[in-house]
């Protein structure tokens, strides 16, 4: 008898989706309890206090209770670093995403929030036309599939923005931009959040960047407006920036704003099917 490396393949990509998009939305990271809790120490309004106490008895309930963090179960995304021998098309990989998020949203169940743009019409378990996004990253000499879920809710989403600076705005242009996002954002976004300028990303390895990165976090948290906009010294997290080379006329710049629960699940996915799940990445 003769087996389908392929369709079994497929199939552990599927059932790996499947179990990011329910792990992510139930386990946030460490890193991020960490935070919460550093947040929590350095906090002195009465507030802001309360407020993140209530977050870290949120985490405990959901972790006692295997519940979700949050009620919106959000808009999967996934980010896929696919190796170049690795014996699935990345067709194949997409289309076993779609199916373990469609699958993930009606076993479980999750709510179902994907809606056509215009209609307004639920287009299915959490997928329809170009859902669940997919960012790719394909390595050379390699086998395997590295699959992140970032489940992205709307609530910060919504507090997202874009600029066209002129390049005479300099650094000064972009820390008047971010700072008036923020503003302007006060506690819809759920603070404290996590901002991302530009596409977001990690810690910038250019030193100049991360330098902006920590003068703009200081700035953020100089607002006051603090946890749940309730006022406090925390207003952010974290603040990155990720940058690319641009034309010598143009400055653009985005924000956009991830509330307290910045969920994420990872998992590694070998070119036999075998199936590795990451608490940490």
């Amino acid at each position: 008898m003769s087996i389908d490396v392929t369709t079994d393949l497929q199939h552990a990509v599927e059932d790996a989706a499947a179990h990011l998009y329910v792990w992510a939305l139930k386990d946030i990271p460490q890193d991020l309890r960490d935070a919460l809790r550093a947040a929590a120490a350095r906090e002195t309004s009465v507030p802001g206090r309360r407020v993140l106490s209530t977050i870290l008895r949120n985490v405990e309930v959901a972790d006692d209770d295997g519940n979700l963090v949050c009620q919106d179960t959000g808009i999967a995304v996934y980010t896929c670093r696919v190796g170049e021998r690795f014996p699935l098309h990345p067709a194949r990989i997409y289309e076993a995403l779609r199916d373990g998020t469609a699958r993930a949203t009606i076993e479980h169940p999750l709510r179902s929030n994907a809606v056509h743009t215009i209609t307004r019409e639920n287009t299915g378990p959490n997928v329809g036309h170009r859902l669940p996004i997919v960012h790719w990253e394909f390595v050379k000499d390699w086998d395997g599939l590295d699959v992140k879920c970032v489940p992205k809710g709307s609530g910060s989403e919504n507090m997202s923005f874009l600029k066209m600076c002129v390049p005479a705005d300099g650094v000064k242009g972009i820390k008047q931009f971010v700072l008036e996002s923020i503003v302007g954002s006060g506690g819809k976004p759920c603070p404290p959040g996590i901002v991302g300028v530009g596409i977001g990303g990690t810690r910038n390895a250019d030193p100049i960047v991360a330098q902006l990165e920590d003068g703009l976090m200081g700035l953020l948290n100089e607002t006051g407006i603090g946890p749940m906009g309730l006022g406090g010294d925390v207003t952010v997290l974290n603040c990155h920036i990720e940058h690319a080379d641009t034309h010598m006329t143009l400055n653009p710049v985005a924000v956009n704003y991830q509330c307290w629960a910045a969920r994420r699940a990872t998992a590694h996915v070998a070119a036999d099917g075998t199936v590795d799940f990451d608490r940490e990445a």
